[in-house]
């Protein structure tokens, strides 16, 4: 009885407390979303990409140590920076070339830390697509790994590499969140297709890296999308179908 008791309270608090610590960061997120940082062409993008539900999936909080791989122009990387300003720490790492005079100029952006982590990606015979030699963040603490449409940019040695890195800075109990462009399962390479990959061989990848798999979502399924379009074509130019993951580093 006195057992029931415990875990009805313990319940009843999470649905308590958990509720009003989410409402805190998304309602930073919502001002994120409307800063006049962001241009058009990222704010059409909020209703596919779906921001808050994706972070949400991802157990986000604005008091955590997040590395954001491979940011691009940062499209997240605007919305990640302010909500984590005041509480957490946002790192950026991994081809920062085209973030790095932004991050320095926006306030916005000013508590942003790039990491001078710079490991040789050198290209294959297929466009578009990098190994990555082994190398290492240099980091051991980090609460959160995020990466958005990027493994399909490496080769399988060159994920293990990536995902060896990632387990080595995250604290234990660390998650790790990836999205990418859904591949058919096993299917081989093609001319399709590179923009693509399998969501059931990117699993068995980060599960070899030590990982411990938390949770899938279909928060970005996209039923419109036979998979047989390469993902810049106009039929499926953002709104391809993508699958979210999240992992975890097992707790000591």
């Amino acid at each position: 009885m006195y057992r029931r008791l415990i875990v009805a309270i313990g319940l009843s608090m999470a649905l308590t407390i958990s509720p009003a610590s989410a409402s805190d960061w998304q309602d930073k997120l919502e001002q994120a979303l409307e800063s006049p940082l962001r241009t058009d062409a990222e704010k059409a993008r909020d209703g596919n990409r779906r921001p808050a539900k994706t972070l949400e999936f991802m157990r986000f909080s604005d008091d955590l140590r997040v590395l954001e791989l491979f940011p691009g122009t940062g499209w997240y990387t605007k919305l990640l920076a302010p909500v984590l300003a005041d509480k957490g720490q946002l790192y950026l790492a991994l081809m920062t070339g085209r973030i790095t005079g932004l991050a320095e100029s926006a306030p916005e952006l000013a508590e942003v830390e790039i990491l001078d982590v710079n490991p040789a990606m050198p290209s294959t015979d297929r466009r578009g697509i990098f190994d990555l030699e082994e190398f290492s963040f240099w980091l051991e603490d980090l609460d959160l790994v995020l990466t958005f449409r990027n493994a399909h940019n490496l080769t399988p040695a060159g994920r293990a590499s990536l995902n060896t890195a990632v387990f080595e800075a995250l604290r234990p109990g660390g998650l790790y969140g990836v999205v990418d462009h859904t591949r058919r399962h096993m299917e081989p390479d093609g001319p399709v297709n590179g923009r693509r990959v399998d969501p059931v061989r990117i699993i068995h990848e980060i599960l070899a890296a030590g990982f411990e798999l938390v949770d899938w979502s279909d928060l970005h399924y996209r039923p419109a999308d036979g998979l047989d379009l390469e993902v810049g074509q106009a039929a499926v130019s953002g709104r391809s179908d993508r699958f979210t993951l999240l992992f975890r580093k097992p707790a000591l």
